[in-house]
């Protein structure tokens, strides 16, 4: 039987996690890796990430949602909903084998998905509105079960602390979900009590820089956050959201509003499947979904 995408065996193992990167992932819930594109790809990547932002479409088709319409200034985070939908070469860099088979390897499944892209642009100089509250990415994403989705975070630029680049809270992806999250909260002080208040600990961010081309993975319990941009560029990202491939829809939950609910139109149970949440890498044949590893 014919195999879906491309197998761990074919994917540089140069590239792929060590046993001891895996360790760091699953203690401490986020790992970064070695840059995984060249400066030319990065090059090409920047300025279709501007273009989607000027409304530029090559395909003709706009993304899902945006919070900014084309030719807005620019004065708070920019945040695009399925840009991969604009632009092929987008598409083509962001469902991208080798970072299928790294989120595979960290969370010890046969297959993963796309669950969404979000293109993010972080201004100069942005202040307070620069910020992203503290927040757990499955407390917007309780419609998909169980919760092991992950994200890649693509850096266009050197993402540093002086730009904003991301906190992560080591070891709060065993926290279990809580009720406290807010990516909109410009609040980061007041919002970091609520969420300790919430896990009942007290908790110490890190700051997580990431080289432009490289991709920080973090799992969807991780309390993360960031702050302003304080320098005179832009810090531009993508965040690539995965989940394993099998990963299901549970109805009735507070995310049930979410996108992917409305595009996958299915009944409690169904998987998240077909061509709105494509295939990044498979090792398994047709029907195997969510078999782990090992």
């Amino acid at each position: 039987m014919k195999r879906r995408g491309k197998a761990m065996k074919e994917i540089p193992a140069h590239l792929l996690p060590t046993d001891a990167d895996v360790g760091q992932y699953r203690g401490n819930g986020f790992w970064v890796s070695k840059p995984l594109f060249s400066a030319d790809e990065i090059a090409v990547l920047r300025e279709r990430h501007g273009a989607v932002i000027a409304g530029d479409y090559a395909t003709s088709r706009p993304p899902y949602d945006r919070n900014i319409e084309p030719g807005a200034a620019i004065k708070a985070l920019v945040k695009i909903d399925n840009s991969f939908w604009c632009d092929s070469t987008i598409a083509r860099h962001l469902i991208n084998p080798v970072i299928g088979a790294i989120a595979a390897k960290l969370v010890g499944v046969r297959g993963i998905r796309l669950w969404h892209d979000q293109l993010l642009h972080k201004p100069p100089d942005t202040g307070a509105p620069g910020n992203v509250g503290w927040h757990q990415d499955h407390h917007y994403w309780q419609c998909a079960q169980p919760a092991e989705l992950l994200t890649a975070w693509l850096a266009l630029d050197d993402a540093t602390s002086a730009n904003g680049c991301m906190q992560m809270v080591p070891g709060s992806h065993n926290w279990g979900l809580l009720d406290a999250s807010d990516f909109f909260e410009q609040d980061m002080e007041k919002l970091r009590d609520r969420m300790a208040a919430a896990a009942g600990r007290e908790f110490a961010p890190v700051c997580v820089p990431v080289p432009a081309g490289a991709v920080s993975f973090h799992h969807c319990l991780t309390i993360h956050g960031s702050g302003p941009n304080k320098t005179d560029k832009a810090r531009r990202a993508w965040a690539i959201h995965l989940m394993p491939d099998g990963t299901r829809y549970k109805a009735g939950t507070p995310a049930d509003p979410h996108m992917n609910v409305r595009l996958l139109g299915g009944l409690d149970g169904d998987a998240f499947t077909g061509p709105w949440f494509p295939l990044l890498y498979s090792e398994n044949p047709p029907g195997n979904a969510w078999e782990t590893a090992g």
